[in-house]
């Protein structure tokens, strides 16, 4: 570290170490800070030290400074507020959210990727819940039954209730990057439920059927069984798919026109 920077800081930096390699600076900056988190120096809730005095204790500008402190916040890292202390954040999936939105709408076939993604991650998260889950989450998959069973025919409700239990299916997987996977595609699988859920052809049988898999599901993963949970929830998925893959295909179908509209 800089003699400049010493004397600016005293002895309490929870960046020491040195300065860092005039080479992708910024990258740097992100490196040694997020190193500082990961080592418990810094902890969620913790106020970040001002630009100058990373800039000081990095031997960089405050303008790179800055940027570092910026990328961090768009990473979900740090919290930054008008006029207040940028904080450490506990990570969460608000970055994948943002991403995931931005991903799907851009393309036209982007609610189809989003299903298959989910089809390819959701039965092998359900084969881990079943290896791992606790009476907890046992107890909180059957209270999110109970919403679901109570909001049969009410599409916002049971959609709320579904985004739950396939959220909590994931927390209980034991993987915390699956479980930030699920909450991170919400937005998208949101959209999906609600073109799925208003169809107007749905019949109350229709519904309980529906219902039906998903108890299934919570079944498996109650008593253990981590293949019958991969089957359950791959099942669950294939008699939904005909149906979401029309309506996406419809919705792909109005983005062409729109785009030919514009041409």
């Amino acid at each position: 570290m800089s003699d400049a920077a010493s004397s600016l800081l005293g002895g309490d930096d929870p960046f020491a170490g040195g300065d860092v390699v005039p080479m992708r600076l910024g990258d740097a900056v992100i490196q040694r800070i997020t190193q500082a988190i990961q080592d418990g120096r810094l902890k969620p809730g913790d106020a970040l030290p001002s630009e100058a005095r990373i800039a000081a204790s990095f031997g960089v500008s405050k303008p790179i400074a800055r940027e570092a402190i910026r990328q961090l916040a768009a990473m979900g890292v740090v919290h930054i507020q008008q006029g207040k202390p940028t904080r450490i954040q506990a990570l969460d999936a608000a970055p994948l959210d943002r991403f995931y939105r931005f991903a799907v709408r851009g393309r036209a076939n982007g609610l189809t990727e989003a299903v298959e993604l989910r089809r390819i991650l959701e039965p092998p998260i359900a084969a881990h819940s079943a290896a791992r889950r606790s009476a907890d989450n046992v107890e909180k998959l059957d209270l999110i039954l109970a919403r679901m069973e109570d909001a049969l025919g009410h599409v916002p409700r049971w959609i709320e209730a579904d985004l739950d239990f396939h959220e909590a299916i994931a927390a209980s997987s034991g993987n915390r990057l699956l479980d930030f996977q699920i909450r991170g595609l919400r937005p998208v699988i949101r959209e999906v439920m609600e073109i799925f859920n208003s169809r107007e052809k749905r019949t109350k049988d229709d519904w309980r059927r529906t219902f039906a898999r998903h108890v299934r599901v919570v079944e498996a993963i109650r008593v253990g069984d981590q293949a019958a949970a991969f089957a359950a929830m791959n099942k669950h998925f294939e008699a939904a798919e005909a149906a979401i893959a029309e309506l996406a295909n419809h919705r792909e179908d109005r983005h062409d026109d729109g785009d030919r509209a514009e041409s």
